[in-house]
């Protein structure tokens, strides 16, 4: 039993260790983190300092390639577009107001936003009802030229 109990001990103080180690070495990586944040955006938004140390890069590396490199096929309207249409369905308060605002800096008109949130309401009206209805998705398919 006591054999046992010194294992476990031995185990926990080890895990305490690792714990310790990955938590001092996340620190400058979301120090460096939040500098390209606000090096990018002019300040680092709320959301990001609190988001888990441990994932903060990740989270700021996808949404950086995602929002900005310059290499992405779609241009930004389009993405924001997207993202206001998508925003609209969940729906997301904070993501409706900060599409709406990027995609209107990125030279999207009052018209265009209205269209793309018709657009993701289009989607959704007939997505409810061929799902509701149950129809044949190989029918469906193949009313609208297979494949």
């Amino acid at each position: 039993m006591r054999m046992n109990f010194a294992i476990a001990a031995l185990a926990a103080a080890t895990l305490m260790g690792a714990v310790s180690f990955a938590t001092a070495q996340e620190q400058p990586r979301r120090q460096q983190t939040f500098q390209d944040i606000e090096a990018t955006f002019g300040v680092v938004p709320g959301h990001f300092k609190s988001y888990p140390p441990a994932a903060v890069a990740g989270a700021w590396a996808m949404t950086k390639g995602l929002v900005i490199d310059p290499s992405n096929k779609l241009e930004p309207k389009v993405k924001s577009l997207i993202g206001l249409a998508v925003a609209a369905q969940i729906p997301c308060e904070y993501c409706i107001w900060l599409e709406t605002k990027f995609a209107k800096v990125a030279g999207a008109t009052d018209e265009e936003v209205a269209e793309a949130v018709a657009q993701a309401a289009y989607v959704r009206h007939w997505s409810t009802y061929l799902n509701g209805m149950q129809v044949d998705f190989a029918t469906f398919k193949s009313e609208f030229g297979g494949d």
